[in-house]
């Protein structure tokens, strides 16, 4: 099995991005309960067979459609061995415990958090964002909202921008606020969150005797890796007396290039920060991440008295740092040993380096498009996404065109971009994540849309 995931790395560049399972594959996976046992090496051909090579793509180099990280072998490596533990992160006395306590120590350190900062390894950004939500409540309701719920404190409201993820819309929703709670502030030309019509709106919110309680900001927007002003969105958070998070899944890593750094200046001063190590980190998923500024926050929002959670001075039911008491999770996989591999083994200025290759990268594709007359950039490019079109003579026209060339470059397996959609047209979307991947893959897609672009526009 190792040795066929080795072979796989070494040579995914040469197979396609993806491809289609046949319907005769996937009914190999319909049968009947296993109630008896099978051969492990059966199951294992059966894995080569019909799930290596129909997977999603996001190793390969030429994948660029959604922010997705390409891993390594390091931390596939350092997954077998969390396996073979099999240990719980719930709490208790043991050095697994201590591995994701100093990968939260170097977290603190890098983004310059006060010592009484904490935090936790979660599936994602999405949930990262939804406990952040938990905590701002908290800070602004009092400890009671954990009893009484909402009911003693309606009217309370937040704000990001227009362009914020899904997820943080989702996480009102989960928390029992309701989407409406969010206010979506418009952008501006750049992408980031219009700071003076933040202001003005929380003025009138709090007229209409509304609550505030949180600003979002975001560190690379979804769409087109926009990073707001964070040093401004701080300072007018503090102004406000409102907790400041900011939503950092595609760029908040970046803190760790020199050269990307100071693009999240102001991130320092957050009040909380979601982020992913299987993003821009290199680290196989899932490995999502929560910073906050003071792990109080998080006891106070989650811990709880159970029988079967008793504390002792010693042995085995001891220890300080339980996480259970930081996040909803009682079992909890090892997630911080592949990124305790992967950063110890690499070092944080190799991954930043790579972060800075993937921006050039953009840069280099955003160069193609603009030498071309038949291509056209739909939106500044900030980091490591660029949106474009096909644009025959300079004319966009619908973007439909764009939807088909999106899926005749899936079919051929050599790049594989996304679709979105800006100013309400879709648009081709390549997102540099992958540390794989070269300025050959940007050609490849630059080459690949123009044909298709071709082939689908009607001759004279």
């Amino acid at each position: 099995m190792l040795d066929d995931m080795f072979d796989h790395l070494e040579h995914v560049r040469h197979g396609p991005v993806w491809q289609q399972a046949p319907q005769a594959i996937r009914a190999t996976m319909r049968c009947p309960l296993p109630l008896d046992p099978t051969d492990l090496g059966d199951v294992h051909d059966h894995f080569r067979e019909a799930v290596l090579p129909f997977h999603g793509g996001n190793i390969h180099p030429g994948f660029m459609g959604w922010v997705q990280g390409g891993g390594s072998a390091v931390g596939m490596l350092a997954e077998m061995l969390a396996g073979g533990l099999n240990a719980n992160l719930g709490g208790r006395d043991h050095m697994p415990i201590e591995v994701e306590r100093q990968v939260v120590a170097w977290m603190r350190e890098g983004f310059g958090y006060p010592q009484s900062a904490d935090g936790l390894f979660l599936t994602g950004a999405s949930q990262a964002n939804f406990i952040a939500t938990l905590l701002a409540r908290l800070r602004r309701c009092g400890p009671a909202v954990r009893e009484q719920g909402l009911a003693g404190a309606p009217g309370l409201v937040a704000y990001a921008s227009c362009d914020v993820h899904g997820c943080v819309p989702r996480a009102f929703d989960m928390a029992g606020l309701g989407t409406d709670a969010l206010r979506r502030i418009a952008a501006n030309a750049l992408g980031q969150i219009d700071v003076e019509a933040l202001r003005c709106q929380i003025a009138r919110d709090r007229a209409a005797g509304f609550t505030p309680f949180m600003v979002v900001g975001t560190a690379g927007t979804v769409n087109t890796g926009a990073i707001d002003d964070l040093a401004a969105l701080g300072a007018l958070a503090r102004d406000e007396a409102l907790h400041f998070h900011v939503d950092g899944a595609l760029a908040a890593p970046g803190i760790f290039s020199d050269r990307l750094a100071p693009l999240l200046a102001g991130i320092e001063g957050s009040d909380s920060i979601a982020f992913d190590f299987h993003k821009w980190g290199s680290v196989p998923y899932d490995a999502g991440f929560l910073l906050v500024r003071d792990g109080g926050w998080q006891r106070a929002a989650f811990a709880s008295q159970a029988a079967y959670l008793t504390r002792a001075s010693s042995g085995l039911a001891a220890g300080d740092w339980w996480p259970c008491d930081m996040g909803p999770d009682l079992s909890r996989g090892f997630r911080a040993l592949k990124t305790w591999f992967t950063l110890k083994t690499y070092g944080l200025k190799a991954l930043g380096r790579a972060m800075e290759a993937n921006c050039d990268l953009a840069r280099r594709l955003e160069q193609g498009i603009a030498a071309h007359p038949d291509l056209a950039l739909l939106a500044p490019v900030a980091l490591n996404i660029v949106c474009f079109g096909y644009a025959p003579g300079g004319q966009s026209g619908d973007g439909e065109i764009n939807r088909r060339i999106v899926e005749k470059l899936h079919a051929q397996g050599l790049v594989a971009p996304s679709l979105t959609m800006i100013h309400g047209k879709p648009a081709i979307r390549a997102a540099f994540v992958n540390h794989r991947s070269t300025i050959a893959d940007v050609d490849r897609l630059i080459e690949g849309v123009l044909a298709f672009g071709a082939d689908d526009t009607p001759t004279g």
